[in-house]
């Protein structure tokens, strides 16, 4: 009987619903059975009524609990011996690590997805030492790894893990085209608005966005800063501060930002985490939005020439607030000529089309080899 069965490994709904539901539907569209192992979250449900079979699997995605992560793997070489998929696509960290040695152990090919290094692969220290002895264990004999930008492809390279004919480069997660459609730029006669989309941690930018907002609110009186994400990080307390203060409007997390997005002005990304690529630059860019980020790989991919934004250098407030500065004394018709730009930028090079077909065109191959074709 024809194996149809693909499993994906994740550490969070999200990870699939808002970045790869595509390539779910289009697999369970072409007659494969597709299984989500994941914690619980309220995309689940959504998964199912599509069609898809849920596992719930605890990950803790900060913890470094060895009996933990020895519990994590056991869970997932039960789940492959009981599924026995044609394959398994991973992403984010520990679902690559532990889901690609479960794969080993019974010969089933395994899709790995590099989303970013992670603070733990990026920083010397003796957990990247850990991390990266354990990522050479697990994808000796891996399928295929894809990247998201060329910089986590190099390190994989210099720090010798795996063989480079498994290598496949991407253009992140891509973005929906159709679902983030390019939207009027604002009018502008009332506020310029600025938003700052993310997990809310240091790492991501959340003190130099505060500050910034905080220095700009000082010298002009028709700005507004709004902030969006949950709180990874203990900021619950700071973001009210900031609030009563009037410095910003903070939104919590918000199901579907494209509304809230098509009313702003700019998204300002100052982020320093390891990322993979950025999806709310991508996805700022599609609707037609400039943006300002940092000039660090994951990021500065989405800005074409300064043609639809402004780099600034990492962790650096001055040159934040410099950028923010320009941006505001720039010509509300520059403004829309950038978010024009940056429209056509990623529908140029970030159709998550091509993203699904890279997908399907591997998973293709594995099931052909399976028939003996």
């Amino acid at each position: 009987m024809e194996n149809k069965r693909v499993l994906f490994l994740v550490n969070h709904d999200l990870v699939i619903y808002n970045f790869r539901k595509e390539i779910v539907q289009e697999l369970l569209d072409q007659g494969y059975e597709v299984y989500v192992s994941s914690p619980y979250g309220e995309k689940i449900e959504i998964l199912i009524s599509w069609g898809c079979k849920y596992i719930p699997t605890d990950v803790n995605r900060h913890g470094k609990n060895p009996i933990d992560e020895l519990k994590l793997l056991k869970k997932y070489k039960q789940i492959i011996k009981d599924i026995n998929p044609l394959c398994v696509l991973t992403y984010t960290i520990k679902p690559n690590i532990f889901g690609a040695i479960a794969c080993r152990k019974y010969n089933v090919p395994c899709l790995a997805n590099i989303t970013g290094l992670g603070t733990a692969v990026e920083k010397k220290s003796i957990l990247q030492f850990i991390t990266i002895s354990l990522y050479k264990y697990a994808f000796k004999e891996i399928n295929t790894i894809f990247f998201q930008n060329e910089e986590n492809l190099e390190f994989f390279l210099e720090k010798k893990i795996s063989s480079k004919n498994k290598y496949v480069l991407l253009p992140g997660s891509g973005v929906n085209l159709e679902e983030f459609v390019y939207v009027d730029y604002p009018n502008q006669d009332d506020k310029i608005k600025f938003i700052f989309i993310s997990r809310i941690m240091k790492e991501k930018g959340i003190d130099l966005y505060l500050e910034m907002a905080t220095i700009m609110m000082k010298k002009y009186d028709n700005l507004e800063f709004h902030i969006c994400g949950f709180c990874e990080e203990d900021y619950e307390d700071t973001l009210k501060e900031y609030e009563e203060k009037n410095i910003i409007i903070y939104h919590g997390m918000i199901k579907d930002i494209k509304p809230l997005l098509g009313q702003m002005s700019c998204t300002v990304h100052p982020t320093y985490y390891p990322e993979g690529l950025s999806n709310v630059l991508l996805e700022s860019s599609a609707i037609g939005r400039p943006i300002i980020t940092t000039n660090r790989s994951g990021c500065r991919e989405v800005v074409d020439r300064e043609e639809n934004g402004y780099l600034i250098e990492e962790n650096n407030q001055g040159d934040l607030v410099e950028a923010v500065d320009k941006f505001i004394n720039t010509s509300r018709l520059t403004k829309e000529i950038m978010g024009k730009k940056g429209r056509e930028y990623v529908v140029s090079n970030f159709d998550r089309k091509y993203v699904v077909e890279s997908y399907l065109k591997k998973i293709a191959i594995i099931a052909g080899e399976e028939n003996g074709l």
